[in-house]
């Protein structure tokens, strides 16, 4: 994404004498960024999603910059005529694609996502859940400039859920934007850049927070810096310990669900990082490690 998509001054109503669903609504999505979008339910988060997506159009105001986006909505119509791999492959070759690339894109994503056992498999028939990886699978499949997942998560099992979340670190690490909803507070938690909370209509900033949890399991990532640097000062509030192992080497304790924030971080430093290596803290052998 070459500039932000800015919103200014944006409203939305639904009918021509409809209730303000949204309005006066000012944002910026910038490259790289990872925003999160909060609020009670009817308060018009997914209808920010949705303008941002291009899927709706502003009542009043203007929307400037539009990136090449994709979208997950709440709710994805399975009961299509393709079978998963059919349909992403389809997809694969209207983003522009070769079908040799789609083809073999559609099958990693699915396999990344845990759906290639039934890729073949009407879509039709899929369960809620299956029906969702492909939903992600396909928002996935061309590398948006932005991505837009609202309650993407919801219907996915843990590894899936967990894959997302790592598809997301690489998407803004990549340079996209990316914007979520989510029901659940701890999605992501301490990772975005900016969150904003709608209420009443318009939309609040709220001020970043970046205070890793203390407890539960926790992930060493070993990498290398330029000469004389220092971690990136966005990520040491995520970070339990960090160690300088050798000249320019960093080896760096975090809790594991903030270890996307500190890849992140150190994959788009300016200069980038170089991640050695990421692995589960193992105290004993991480103890006698250092003898």
């Amino acid at each position: 994404m070459q500039r932000d998509l800015r919103l200014d001054n944006v409203g939305r109503r639904y009918g021509f004498r409809g209730p303000w669903v949204l309005r006066g609504v000012h944002l910026a999505v910038a490259p790289g960024t990872l925003t999160r979008v909060e609020g009670p339910n009817g308060t018009g988060k997914s209808t920010l999603l949705r303008l941002l997506a291009g899927l709706d159009a502003p009542t009043e105001g203007r929307i400037t910059g539009r990136p090449r986006t994709a979208y997950v909505p709440e709710r994805f119509p399975s009961a299509l005529p393709f079978t998963p791999h059919g349909y992403l492959t389809h997809l694969g070759t209207i983003h522009g694609l070769s079908h040799r690339t789609a083809t073999r894109a559609a099958g990693e994503w699915l396999d990344r996502f845990g759906a290639a056992a039934y890729a073949r498999t009407p879509m039709a028939q899929l369960s809620k859940g299956s029906s969702q990886k492909v939903a992600v699978a396909q928002a996935l499949l061309a590398e948006p400039e932005l991505l837009v997942l609202d309650e993407a998560w919801t219907g996915l099992d843990a590894a899936a859920r967990t894959e997302l979340e790592r598809a997301v670190a690489e998407r803004t690490a990549a340079g996209g934007a990316v914007v979520f909803v989510d029901h659940d507070p701890r999605r992501l938690a301490g990772a975005p850049d900016t969150t904003y909370t709608v209420r009443d209509g318009a939309l609040e900033r709220r001020t970043r927070e970046t205070t890793a949890p203390a407890d539960g399991p926790q992930v060493v990532v070993e990498a290398q810096g330029p000469q004389g640097g220092q971690p990136p000062t966005d990520a040491m509030g995520a970070l339990v310990s960090a160690e300088e192992a050798a000249p320019g080497t960093y080896r760096l304790t975090v809790p594991a669900s903030h270890s996307d924030i500190v890849l992140r971080t150190l994959l788009t430093a300016r200069p980038p990082w170089h991640v050695v290596s990421v692995h589960p803290l193992d105290s004993r052998l991480d103890k006698d490690s250092r003898r």
